[in-house]
């Protein structure tokens, strides 16, 4: 942990050598989530609920969904550029570094610009919880909780797996972006919505809805089964595979040349 610290810090040092740039950057991030927000504003200009969702309980969803991508993609930004590092040889460094490999993957990358996206989540957060009915006892604490930090959890795992397929592709599959991005703009509306195959998709196979869909409606007040409440705890074993494919790919690695 104090290693990790350090290069924690050294990134923070070194992000914001140039302030402005780091503002601004900031500034855009904060503004591109903010317009998912204003969509889903539009959206409820015209009609009173989505799927049954009120205004304030899709609010709930997306400022969930916003964040725990935030955090999972900033401790995992080093596996998102994972296939990078693999094209300019820079992974063939990490090898021969007394290190773990993962850790130096995961310390490698660190973007602080994205608290841009984590502000802004926040901020609706706070907004919705209120106006939507939820009583802040000890459950619903708990519930909120471990939808943040079992759905960055979730995120941070597809973000190793696609590290992990880079292995075999030398080059990013673009078409995770379908599941890391596409599953945090997804995510503002419950996953309900789109149908019984993408819910069923989305609990067992890539397990989004285990942090979003099922603790929303316990935390709303639509089932008083606790169970609810502690699936994002099993979504967080999606995390296992993830790392035996990165494991898998490495065993099979061959240096590009660099």
């Amino acid at each position: 942990m104090n290693l990790y610290a350090k290069y924690f810090s050294m990134h923070i040092k070194s992000q914001m050598q140039y302030k402005v740039s780091f503002f601004f950057t900031t500034l855009g991030q904060f503004l591109v989530s903010f317009a998912m927000f204003l969509s889903i504003s539009f959206l409820f200009a015209r009609f009173d609920s989505v799927g049954g969702f009120t205004y304030e309980e899709v609010l709930i969803c997306f400022a969930v969904m916003l964040m725990a991508f935030s955090l999972g993609e900033f401790f995992g930004r080093g596996f998102d550029l994972f296939p990078r590092l693999l094209g300019d040889g820079g992974f063939d460094r990490a090898l021969v570094r007394p290190r773990n490999v993962i850790f130096q993957v995961l310390a490698s990358q660190m973007n602080f610009t994205r608290l841009g996206r984590l502000l802004q989540a926040a901020i609706v957060l706070v907004y919705a919880l209120p106006r939507s009915g939820v009583v802040w006892t000890l459950d619903n604490i708990f519930t909120l909780s471990l939808m943040i930090i079992c759905g960055s959890i979730v995120f941070f795992g597809l973000f190793v797996m696609y590290a992990s397929i880079a292995f075999f592709t030398v080059q990013g599959l673009e078409a995770m972006n379908l599941l890391t991005n596409g599953g945090q703009e997804h995510g503002r509306l419950p996953f309900g919505v789109y149908g019984d195959g993408v819910l069923k998709f989305l609990t067992f196979v890539v397990p989004l809805a285990l942090v979003q869909y099922y603790p929303l409606q316990y935390l709303v007040g639509r089932t008083n089964n606790f169970l609810y409440a502690l699936l994002p705890l099993l979504a967080t074993a999606f995390l296992l595979p993830c790392y035996v494919l990165f494991r898998v790919g490495l065993r099979f690695y061959k240096s590009t040349g660099s």
